[in-house]
């Protein structure tokens, strides 16, 4: 931890020790490449239910449904509020996006009447004056600190989807919202969906216990087709217009946080979550091939230096066509670990076999298993919020390697901190 700040900094591993889209504000985070949206339309949902405990919380009955207010109202924030509802202990009683139509969709397909339905910038905070139990985001992330924040001093339970932030101050915002939930006796999840599978817990679970040995190195990747297409034709079509650029978020550097964070995270999370450390510096580099007219890359390359010279690779590309993977390895002196976002998940070693299986679904499982655990967590009264702090420092390793590309050079972990960039959105000729 470093000396001079809260947020998380580079540890040293432990291998012997156990135990880890068409959208603007208020609309979800893009599906990351083709296979994610191959399983979505090819594989059930898996539903689930929790029996509300008798200390139920905030006064509220037991057996009474969690009183949601859905604070994104596009592709992805559709389907999941769908996903809370086949739960069975949610109701959705408020609604906010920045875009009216949005709202109404979301208004009219969950059933909230048209006085909890807000528009604007500013239409979050109006739902936080409801009397919601807890807030899901769904947003561009560039929102995400300040609407997290806000709900979290409204007395509100976070259920955040990733990334948590574009920026450092941002994930600063972030990692003190997660302390002040926990102070205030509230829950605040963030919803990565591999952290939250079984296999994925096991598999990273053995590997810091030392089936594979002590570590040597690793690599992780982000492979996948273009994305965004529709947005990046929706922005040639008027690129002057500050509505038309929050629709097109996802080819906009600063409202995404770049392909590196906003999508690429999620094998950087699982590197992280390996090794259980921050990296102390990163190299790197990438670019742009495509013709997109947003200022997104589509391709990083990186190198990330761990505590105990552990150096992991990392490459991404969203352009082009042929495979499909999010995927993350680490090598030990006696056998490797080897996992998929869309497939297999899977622990060798000289003597021993862990074998999780193929992962069918994990955009949708994980994103279930996330929403149960959130019940659970408000239910059963559990504040410890513990997937706040490796949010924090994925998004953090993120950050690090997407500023040594943008610099084709090296950057510290430190110096990153030091720098505490902030990223700025020119929010002018849109409405509150």
């Amino acid at each position: 931890m470093n000396t001079h700040t809260n947020l998380p900094g580079p540890k040293t591993p432990q291998p012997t020790s156990s135990d880890p889209r068409g959208a603007q504000p208020g609309v979800p985070n893009g599906t990351p490449g083709l296979s994610r949206r191959r399983f979505l339309a090819g594989t059930a949902a898996v539903t689930g239910l929790t029996l509300i405990q008798p200390n139920w919380i905030r006064s509220t009955a037991a057996n009474s449904a969690i009183r949601l207010g859905l604070i994104g109202c596009g592709g992805r924030g559709l389907w999941i509020g769908d996903l809370f509802l086949k739960h069975g202990g949610y109701r959705i009683t408020a609604v906010a996006d920045y875009f009216a139509e949005r709202v109404a969709q979301a208004g009219q397909k969950f059933g909230v009447p048209e006085t909890a339905r807000f528009t604007g910038l500013k239409g979050y905070l109006r739902l936080l004056e409801q009397p919601v139990d807890a807030v899901v985001i769904e947003t561009p992330p560039y929102f995400h600190p300040a609407q997290a924040a806000d709900a979290v001093e409204a007395g509100k339970h976070v259920f955040l989807a990733k990334p948590v932030a574009v920026d450092v101050p941002g994930c600063r915002r972030i990692e003190a919202a997660g302390r002040r939930a926990t102070e205030k006796r509230l829950c605040f999840l963030v919803d990565f969906q591999t952290r939250a599978h079984p296999s994925y817990q096991e598999a990273v679970r053995r590997v810091q216990q030392g089936m594979i040995g002590r570590l040597v190195n690793g690599e992780a990747s982000y492979l996948c087709g273009p994305t965004w297409q529709h947005m990046d034709r929706l922005l040639r079509s008027d690129p002057n217009n500050p509505e038309v650029r929050l629709r097109a978020w996802g080819v906009d550097r600063k409202l995404s946080g770049d392909v590196i964070v906003e999508q690429n995270i999620h094998a950087i999370d699982v590197a992280t979550w390996f090794l259980d450390a921050a990296p102390l510096w990163a190299w790197g580099s990438g670019g742009r091939k495509r013709d997109f007219v947003g200022d997104c890359w589509d391709h990083f390359a990186c190198v990330f230096h761990f505590p105990g010279d552990l150096l992991v690779s990392f490459l991404s590309k969203q352009v082009g066509s042929g495979i499909d993977d999010i995927m993350c390895r680490v090598y030990g002196f006696k056998g490797y670990a080897d996992t998929h976002y869309f497939g297999r998940v899977l622990v060798r070693a000289d003597d021993d076999l862990f074998n999780g299986g193929e992962l069918g679904n994990l955009y949708t499982d994980g994103a279930v298993l996330n929403i149960a655990t959130f019940h659970r967590s408000i239910v059963e009264g559990d504040f410890s919020n513990p997937t706040v702090a490796p949010s924090v420092r994925s998004n953090l390793t993120a950050i690090l390697g997407r500023t040594a590309a943008y610099r084709r050079g090296m950057v510290t972990w430190e110096e990153m901190l030091k720098a505490d960039e902030a990223w700025e959105v020119d929010l002018r000729g849109l409405k509150d």
